[in-house]
C-alpha cells in the first residue's frame, strides 16, 4: 500500500504530544527532524479533515506548519532498519572511559563498548538519537548507580531506566502518560533482562507519596520541568541527584533557578546542538 507522510513544523515542546494526537489518528511511525516532525500512515487510513483539525487546535497554543506528500510503495520495515543506526555515547570518569551503544534487535553487538542496550522504539521516544536523550546517557556514565533505586519521569522507550539497572541500580521506576510508551518500555525492559525496571501509566502523582530515590531522571520539556521539579525534589533522598533535560539551553537558567529555589545545589552541565543537560544535588 502506499503512505501518506505528514511534515510538522513546530517546537520540540509540542512533538511528543502531537505524536500521541496523531497515533489516535492512526498514523503509524513517526520520526523528529531539525524543524519538528514526520509522521506515517497508510493512505488508506489517512483523513485530512481530521488532520486539519487536530492542527487547528493546537494553532492557538503555537505556531505549526505542515505538509502531506503521498508516498511511494516501499518496505518500511527495512527502511526503518536501514535509517536507524546505532548510538553511541562515551564519557571519562575518574576510573577511565565508560561507554554504552543503544541498537535495535535486528543490529550486532560490538564488544568494544562497556554497556550493550537494545531498544527498539515503535512509537517512543528515547533512542539516543535525539540531544537530550545522549546527554542524559552521558551524564549517567558518570554517575555511581551501585545498589541504588531511580525514578523514570516521562520514561518513553524506557532507556534510561534500562541503562540505570545496566550501570547498577536495584530498582527503577519509570513512568509515561502514554499507553503505547508503557508497553514500549515493559518490551525493551525484558529485552534487556533488566526485571528491575517497574512500569506504570501516569504522571508524577502516581509516585507514593513516601516513597524515595537516590537518582530522579526527567527529560521531559521546559514548561513540566518547571512545574514538577519541586515534586521530583520531594521524592529525592538526601544526597540524592536529579538528572534533567529537554528544553535548550537558553532555558536552563530558568530550570536552575526553579530547582535552587526547591533546595537542590548545581553539579554538571552538558550542552549539545542549543539543548542542555543538568546535573543537580539535594
Amino acid at each position: 500500500m502506499n503512505y501518506i507522510e505528514l511534515q510538522l513544523t513546530l517546537s520540540p515542546d509540542f512533538a511528543d504530544i502531537l505524536t500521541a494526537e496523531l497515533g489516535e489518528l492512526g498514523f503509524e511511525s513517526f520520526t523528529e527532524t531539525d524543524e519538528g516532525l514526520n509522521a506515517y500512515i497508510p493512505e488508506d487510513d489517512f483523513d485530512a479533515d481530521e488532520v486539519a483539525e487536530l492542527i487547528a487546535r493546537y494553532q492557538a497554543q503555537t505556531a505549526i506548519a505542515y505538509t502531506v506528500t503521498s508516498l511511494e510503495k516501499k518496505n518500511w520495515n527495512a527502511e526503518w532498519e536501514q535509517n536507524y543506526q546505532p548510538i553511541e555515547v562515551v564519557t571519562e570518569t575518574a576510573s577511565g572511559p565508560e561507554s554504552v551503544r543503544v541498537r535495535a534487535s535486528f543490529h550486532e553487538p560490538d564488544n568494544a563498548f562497556t554497556y550493550d542496550l537494545l531498544i527498539n522504539p515503535k512509537m517512543s521516544f528515547g533512542t539516543g538519537h535525539h540531544e537530550t536523550t545522549h546527554m542524559m546517557m552521558q551524564h549517567q556514565l558518570g554517575l555511581d548507580h551501585a545498589g541504588k533505586t531511580v525514578l523514570d519521569v516521562g520514561s518513553g522507550t524506557g532507556i534510561l531506566a534500562i541503562l540505570a539497572v545496566k550501570l547498577g541500580a536495584t530498582d527503577a521506576l519509570a513512568f509515561d502518560i502514554e499507553e503505547w510508551a508503557v508497553e514500549n518500555a515493559i518490551e525493551n525492559a525484558a529485552l534487556n533482562h533488566c526485571p528491575q525496571v517497574r512500569v506504570f501509566g501516569g504522571t508524577i502523582e502516581g509516585v507514593p507519596a513516601n516513597e524515595r530515590f537516590d537518582i530522579v531522571l526527567a527529560n521531559i520539556n521546559r514548561n513540566v520541568l518547571l512545574a514538577e521539579i519541586p515534586a521530583y525534589v520531594s521524592h529525592l533522598q538526601e544526597g540524592g541527584q536529579l538528572l534533567v533535560s529537554g528544553f535548550y539551553e537558553h532555558d536552563a537558567p530558568d530550570i536552575i533557578r526553579k530547582a535552587v529555589e526547591s533546595g537542590l545545589s548545581i553539579g554538571t552541565q552538558l550542552t549539545r546542538n542549543q539543548w542542555a543537560s543538568v546535573l543537580f544535588m539535594k
